[in-house]
């Protein structure tokens, strides 16, 4: 695959396991809000055409960027959840992408994503036929607990990921899934869940567990650190 794909980054939520009392993706981390970064890291790869961030409607905190890398970039007015405001985020593309053209969705708080990672996804998941997500393996040990938070047992993890991000799949096929979905009524936590939900296995490829994604207020001096190390941030 060599033509260019756009991404969809949802940022509408509140983050309110940070403990702030406004969205995440704007703390300022390593000099820049934790929303530049994602984006910057994006939109330097050289086969991103574009991004689409979806917003809350009273978002008071946006920038204002309409271009960053000299890639343009796009607004959308997200909903109540993850899978709403990525189909605002879709819809948005429409007259940009053809129903068959691949798109990228990614976390607003991932800014430490490897373009090596990003290759080897458009570059597997762009043969396979339904589409494909960055994951990693579980390396720990899985325990099952009761109610009471107390240990019963491992649980196997010999073919247990993590879901990262970014995740891809053709326009329009993830605009029927998460339609499909919703009317359902299925809970969708990611775009790969949507299509599990009409029975199809999206391909997982392997990623750096450096793609951490900022959730709580301790993640935010990892994350710094990571960018640092990587040669990005003050």
């Amino acid at each position: 695959m060599s033509g260019e794909v756009w991404v969809v980054v949802p940022a509408a939520g509140i983050g309110r396991r940070t403990g702030l009392d406004y969205p995440k993706q704007y703390v300022e981390l390593a000099g820049r809000p934790l929303l530049y970064w994602t984006l910057e890291v994006l939109l330097r790869h050289p086969r991103i055409a574009g991004a689409v961030v979806a917003l809350s409607a009273d978002d008071r905190h946006w920038p204002g960027w309409s271009a960053l890398e000299g890639k343009p970039v796009l607004t959308a007015t997200g909903g109540d959840d993850r899978a709403a405001s990525v189909r605002a985020g879709l819809e948005a593309l429409e007259g940009r992408v053809g129903g068959d053209d691949w798109v990228l969705v990614h976390d607003a708080a991932r800014p430490c994503l490897d373009h090596a990672d990003l290759d080897r996804l458009l570059d597997l998941g762009c043969a396979h036929p339904v589409g494909a997500l960055l994951a990693a393996p579980v390396a720990d040990t899985l325990k099952q607990a009761n109610d009471r938070g107390e240990s019963l047992g491992n649980l196997p993890r010999e073919r247990a990921w993590r879901a990262l991000t970014p995740q891809l799949f053709r326009h329009s096929a993830l605009c029927s899934a998460l339609d499909r979905a919703r009317a359902d009524g299925a809970t969708v936590t990611d775009e790969a869940s949507a299509f599990e939900h009409l029975g199809l296995a999206p391909l997982l490829v392997p990623g750096s567990a450096r793609n951490l994604k900022v959730t709580t207020a301790g993640d935010f001096e990892l994350a710094a650190f990571l960018l640092r190390a990587a040669g990005r941030g003050g």
